[in-house]
């Protein structure tokens, strides 16, 4: 008995100190931390939120009692005269929480509060109906807030638009009791630095609107790996019929499979203007691109998921405040495609992760685990990629690659984990041309330009001996920088979206302007992504000799050429691929976002292995 009560005066201590740095606790929220207390947390304290088909039919079900309408007589009125009042903000002191009720129907110092909600009751054994306990708890917290202003209330309703049927609630004691415990409770899982774990393989997962953010089974599955011990430095799971098979062998339980939840694409889509001169602007929801006083085009925000700007493109103020309110951001490259920065709305209101992302960046044997896995997954993706398209894939080359991966584990330092890299790099792509099926040069001696002013030499063409940039000096490496500057900035769009800081990096150090954590990520992504679609490019005759212009030592591509690229990349980024882990098949732009909450997960110590990216 006297170890209960400890219990309890902890709790209560703990709880006071939580209270007194939390605000007002709305009664919306206790129903969403009945519901899934993860999915309170996301919502409540990091502030994240997203539509999805059953938030968007809700807000329009709402639109009538979200419009204020009438006002409460005083609690010490008495008169008998019902009056209905909608979308009325009331607080309560006491268990400090705030509600604003959808309706309110007061005869005298008798209220009613009327919640309306977008589903179907409760379907009772014996054929009754009832309302769900979290729509229960929220309309019991609104007769907590009503009354401390002074009203009594003895039953609250709760309307259901898909059946429109109404379904009574009696505050009973045994109502009230379980509301101050929700209440307390949300309280403290709101003062803590983590998020709950996500729920296991529960029926309310696919109809949530923060799934593609909470990841659910995702986080799951990596985490049921963790208790086994089985390491994740090369987290390849094939899917044979019922049965899952690690990398190693290991037979994997089928409930470690898990569900589709998310959408396999972004339906929005990235905008690239690429003339100089252009000038935008909006009207209503729809950005206007005008060329002088001409528009040439028009794109309804709705369907844009980022805006990029390449060379002299001028942006209204007025169309950046939009796409800040739309949490649109806006890139910012040279005109040859060198990747500036964004304009971004603030992010996150959670400081955590990125406080963790500092502390985790102090350690030296994080940095170095976390380097390894990435340097091996690309060198692995490079081998595959050889695999796959060389003509007549290198045995020599693929086997250096396959055992120098193996070196990876083998690194003390990040110095020695360049220098595996660099050598890895040095083979990977001098076997590069063998990929590359159309435009090879006559002379493989000859130098790759001649300075002829405004037009391409006759044998500007595909050849390619070796990587080199900044600038790059053959059509190849003009590609693959452009590529890479366009890989950096989405994988800086995920690490910012998902509450990252994308300058600070585990295996790229700090440096003014540079990324490092973006570089990070896109590491293992470079030859399935950019590599991928620069081959496609060419081999496809997308890009031709033409569209690149030659100027002094540097190889540009042209107006033409950049656009014909941007749409090679955006469709490599569109294509779905199986994730290896996971096994559903989702497009590459939707897993740099899977991947960077992944790592976020391990900032955090919810998983403890990054997972990387590797394919077959």
């Amino acid at each position: 008995m006297s170890t209960k009560k400890s219990s309890d005066s902890e709790f209560e201590l703990e709880f006071e100190a939580a209270t007194q740095t939390v605000d007002y606790l709305p009664a919306r929220m206790l129903n969403e931390f009945v519901y899934c207390p993860r999915l309170f947390y996301l919502e409540h304290v990091e502030g994240l939120f997203a539509n999805n088909a059953d938030t968007v039919e809700g807000s329009q079900r709402h639109k009538r009692v979200d419009q204020e309408k009438g006002s409460l007589p005083d609690a010490n009125n008495s008169t008998s005269e019902t009056i209905h009042a909608r979308s009325i903000t009331l607080s309560c002191e006491e268990f400090g929480i705030i509600a604003k009720l959808d309706l309110v129907e007061a005869t005298g110092d008798v209220a009613t509060p009327i919640d309306y909600k977008r589903g179907s009751p409760k379907k009772m054994p014996d054929g009754s109906i009832a309302a769900w306990e979290p729509e229960e708890i929220q309309v019991c917290a609104q007769a907590l807030v009503l009354r401390e202003n002074g009203y009594r209330c003895y039953v609250g309703i709760i309307y259901f638009c898909e059946t429109k049927q109404r379904v009574e609630v009696p505050f009973t004691g045994e109502l009230v009791q379980k509301t101050r415990e929700a209440i307390a409770n949300a309280k403290w899982t709101a003062a803590q630095p983590m998020s709950p774990p996500p729920l296991d393989s529960s029926p309310k997962c696919p109809r949530c609107s923060l799934v593609g953010i909470c990841l659910p089974d995702e986080t799951m599955v990596c985490r049921k790996f963790d208790d086994n011990n089985r390491p994740l430095e090369q987290p390849l799971l094939f899917n044979i019929g019922v049965v899952w098979t690690g990398h190693r062998g290991e037979t994997i339980a089928p409930d470690a499979t898990p569900r589709t939840l998310i959408a396999t694409r972004d339906e929005k889509k990235p905008l690239y203007l690429n003339t100089p001169g252009l000038y935008v602007g909006k009207s209503g929801e729809v950005l206007q691109i005008k060329e002088k006083d001409t528009i040439v085009e028009k794109v309804r925000l709705h369907d844009v998921s980022q805006v990029n700007l390449l060379g002299n493109v001028q942006v209204t103020t007025q169309a950046v405040q939009t796409l800040l309110q739309m949490e649109i951001p806006l890139i910012y490259f040279s005109m040859g495609g060198w990747f500036y920065g964004m304009t971004q709305s603030v992010g996150l209101k959670n400081i955590i992760w990125r406080r963790e992302q500092f502390r985790m960046a102090d350690s030296a044997n994080f940095c170095l685990r976390f380097s390894k896995e990435i340097v091996a997954a690309k060198i692995r993706n490079q081998r595959t990629l050889l695999m796959r398209n060389h003509s007549q894939p290198p045995a020599d080359a693929l086997r250096f690659l396959k055992a120098i991966g193996s070196e990876t584990e083998r690194a003390n330092s990040l110095e020695q984990l360049l220098g595996i890299e660099g050598v890895a790099a040095r083979t990977y792509f001098e076997n590069f041309s063998g990929m590359i099926k159309v435009g090879q040069a006559d002379d493989p001696d000859r130098a790759p330009w001649d300075p002829v002013e405004d037009c391409l030499p006759p044998w500007l063409n595909f050849s390619f001996k070796k990587r080199n940039r900044r600038p790059p000096r053959d059509p190849v490496n003009a590609l693959l920088s452009l590529g890479y500057s366009l890989l950096a900035k989405d994988v800086t769009v995920a690490c910012a979206a998902v509450g990252l800081d994308p300058f600070l990096g585990f295996y790229h150090q700090p440096r003014f302007g540079r990324p490092a954590l973006a570089l990070d990520l896109m590491e293992p992504f470079r030859p399935l992504i950019v590599d991928s679609a620069v081959l496609s490019a060419i081999n496809t005759r997308m890009i031709q000799p033409d569209h690149f212009r030659a100027a002094a030592d540097a190889v540009a591509l042209t107006p033409e050429g950049r656009k014909n690229f941007f749409r090679a990349y955006e469709q490599r980024m569109d294509q779905l691929v199986t994730h290896p882990l996971f096994g559903y098949r989702v497009s590459y732009r939707r897993i740099l976002e899977i991947q960077s909450r992944l790592l976020a997960r391990v900032l955090t110590g919810e998983i403890k292995n990054y997972p990387t990216f590797e394919t077959r």
